[in-house]
């Protein structure tokens, strides 16, 4: 097996990791963002582009989107996948991840995770020789930024004089959206409530990048202002899975970031509103916004396909 290129190398994104949207420099993830509108408006120009090659998805978490969208993605560029449910693997229990990483990068040519603890992902990656690709960990989403990156490209043309306020829980989605915004340009201003502020350690990365590029990533605890002006309003469920012991605590601390007609009316007229799905229909977001003409929600989770197709290509051909 070929062993995996520096993830800053000269060579391209082929046969490394995308783990964190901070494994890619900008004009990498530019690069894949220009890759995903390109596939989407031609498909049938890549549909053989990974003719021959066999994706492991692991799935520790339920899935629509994710399961979804890789499954198409990976058969419309002429490969197969391969679903790994708790089912048939036990990460850490029945089987060190170790020892699974070490029989896929013999079997496949690529592996998706979705689970919960970050650290898995990053020892799959540490561990296998072939790519492997974050679908979801409890620290990160960065197929979801890039899908979300790639619907505002397509909406608003251009990403550096974006302002895009993200109000609710500053979860794995916010840290990635941060990263991303931090990378591509841009202000990101996030509300949320003091004890849930996104990670210490992704804020201060985020700074460190914003201070090359020029970008903006605040944060602030009134949700208003976060709102205030923006061209972007993004949202996401204030208890994601494996909190649901904390739900009821959670939208009683989380009601004033709903967004509403009142909040939403603090933004630009033509903003959009987003939402990597699933929604909360009540909670964090009022069916008149999300059923709204302002609403890009299918959108994004369309993009997720196009995001992922760039991704896999890039990082597993020839």
């Amino acid at each position: 097996m070929k062993k995996k290129t520096a993830k800053a190398g000269g060579k391209g994104l082929r046969g490394r990791d995308f783990v964190s949207i901070d494994d890619c420099t900008p004009g990498e993830l530019r690069s894949l963002l220009a890759l995903g509108g390109a596939m989407k408006l031609h498909p049938k120009k890549y549909r053989r582009t990974l003719e021959g090659k066999m994706m492991a998805l692991i799935f520790e978490k339920p899935s629509l989107r994710t399961r979804t969208t890789f499954t198409v993605g990976i058969k419309q560029l002429g490969g197969d996948s391969l679903l790994l449910t708790p089912a048939d693997i036990s990460l850490g229990k029945r089987e060190s991840v170790y020892d699974v990483a070490k029989n896929l990068e013999r079997m496949v040519d690529g592996i998706m995770i979705r689970t919960f603890g970050h650290g898995i992902c990053t020892q799959m990656a540490d561990n296998a020789s072939i790519p492997v690709i974050n679908g979801l960990t409890d620290r990160e989403h960065p197929c979801q930024a890039m899908a979300d990156f790639l619907t505002i490209l397509e909406c608003k043309k251009s990403l550096r004089r974006v302002r895009i306020a993200y109000v609710g829980d500053g979860n794995n989605v916010a840290h990635s959206l941060m990263l991303a915004a931090a990378k591509l340009g841009g202000t990101l201003v996030l509300g949320t409530p003091p004890g849930y502020r996104p990670d210490a350690g992704v804020s201060e990365r985020c700074a460190e990048i914003a201070r090359s590029t020029g970008a903006a990533v605040q944060w602030t605890a009134e949700p208003g202002e976060a709102v205030r002006d923006a061209d972007v309003v993004y949202t996401d469920t204030w208890a994601s899975m494996g909190q649901e012991a904390e739900a009821e605590a959670r939208r009683r601390i989380f009601s004033p970031y709903q967004v509403n007609r009142e909040l939403f009316s603090l933004a630009k007229k033509d903003a959009l509103f987003m939402h990597c799905l699933p929604a909360h229909r009540g909670e964090e977001v009022t069916d008149e916004i999300i059923d709204s003409p302002n609403s890009v929600v299918f959108t994004q989770a369309e993009n997720r396909l196009h995001a992922q197709k760039a991704i896999m290509y890039e990082l597993m051909r020839e």
